[in-house]
């Protein structure tokens, strides 16, 4: 079956996206200090350049259980799709706690062990490979009484077994001896989001006007849901809006929504933008957007790589800046950035988003026609 063309563009869009969040941390200015999304220390740009980023992980996550769901349409071989699932889910979570952690980092002693969207993935893969065969609805249903009703855990009393499946929910920091384990991407509302697109996949399917259609009501499902819940205020996420002394910072604090862990109300928001983004690809088509599909079609590989890249712009910045080899700092949690580091302006900081997207986008085309070259080659599955 041919490539859905939508779910490389939009994929595409949010790792272009996703690129600018990173670089954000590794070169911003008091990257490490000032949160982007605390309204008492934040300005619009910086606000936007981080919320506009928000929309990367559940899109990601979200397209991942469409995908499995098509491929296993494709397949149609029940044993062999799970096989697949929890050998790609494993090899997920080990690329999370080596390359990608490294390539955060740099750290060769591994002192801080990041649990985030690939690892949250690989795990999602392997818990959905037990409903592979099952009816779709079943993960809908499961996926979206997760999302609606765990945000409920916050009212159960303190207890022991309260603390011990916090993990599966919020996030968490576990010391293990010198290193931590941080729990960024809580499993249980990370997987409800897969199992929703896993659950809906059968609609990427149909004749393209029925699935514009479909993309568009779902986009005004979601996004209608969420207005209507934020404005109410009472429940979907865990820090209501309030009224700031300027308007425009209410407008802020209306749209800040929770991401770790995912709330309902960032669920809906940033998966009813994502429907939008499938129902423009859909509507502009692939010659317009051809772009962003070159990246969207070896999602993997550019995760992979893009973090080197960012690497090598973070140690020419600061070396050319005047800092020393002896002054960049790789096992506190710095990101492998001095410290007091001045960094560089925001306007900065996009200058050197696009010049990653532009290194980017000849390794990623490469690869992608590799790829399509070589069906055979079972390994390139992997990547």
């Amino acid at each position: 079956m041919k490539r859905i063309t939508s779910i490389d563009v939009v994929r595409g869009i949010v790792m272009v996206i996703m690129a600018l969040d990173h670089t954000r941390d590794f070169l911003l200015q008091n990257a490490l200090t000032q949160n982007p999304t605390d309204l008492s220390n934040t300005y619009p740009a910086l606000f936007f350049t981080r919320w506009i980023t928000h929309l990367c992980a559940p899109t990601f996550v979200f397209l991942s259980g469409v995908s499995v769901y098509i491929s296993a349409k494709n397949q149609n071989n029940i044993s062999e799709t799970r096989k697949f699932l929890r050998t790609r889910g494993l090899w997920l979570i080990f690329l999370e706690f080596s390359i990608i952690s490294f390539g955060i980092w740099s750290d060769i002693g591994f002192h801080t062990l990041l649990f985030q969207v690939i690892a949250a993935i690989g795990v999602g893969f392997i818990l959905l490979s037990f409903l592979i065969g099952k009816s779709h609805k079943i993960a809908l249903g499961i996926g979206s009484v997760i999302m609606i009703f765990y945000g409920l855990l916050a009212l159960v009393p303190e207890s022991g077994l309260r603390n011990a499946l916090s993990p599966l929910f919020v996030l968490t920091v576990l010391p293990l001896g010198e290193r931590l384990l941080i729990l960024a991407y809580p499993i249980l509302p990370w997987w409800s989001i897969m199992l929703i697109g896993y659950g809906l996949g059968e609609y990427f399917l149909v004749e393209k006007t029925k699935r514009t259609a479909f993309f568009m009501k779902m986009a005004g499902g979601f996004l209608g849901t969420f207005l209507l819940l934020r404005f109410i205020n009472l429940y979907g996420d865990p820090v209501p809006w309030s009224v700031q002394a300027k308007p425009v910072y209410t407008f802020l604090s209306f749209l800040n929504v929770s991401k770790n862990a995912p709330s309902l109300d960032f669920t809906l928001c940033m998966v009813g933008i994502a429907f939008v983004m499938l129902y423009l690809a859909e509507l502009y088509g692939e010659n317009k957007l051809k772009f962003f599909k070159v990246f969207g079609s070896v999602p993997l590989f550019y995760y992979l790589i893009h973090w080197y890249v960012i690497r090598t712009f973070l140690i020419i910045t600061f070396l050319a800046k005047g800092y020393q080899w002896s002054d960049f700092v790789f096992h506190e949690q710095t990101l492998g950035r001095p410290k007091n580091d001045d960094g560089l302006t925001l306007p900065q900081v996009y200058l050197a988003w696009f010049a990653v997207i532009l290194i980017m986008y000849p390794l990623c085309r490469w690869y992608s026609h590799y790829k399509s070259q070589h069906p055979e080659k079972t390994w390139l599955r992997y990547l």
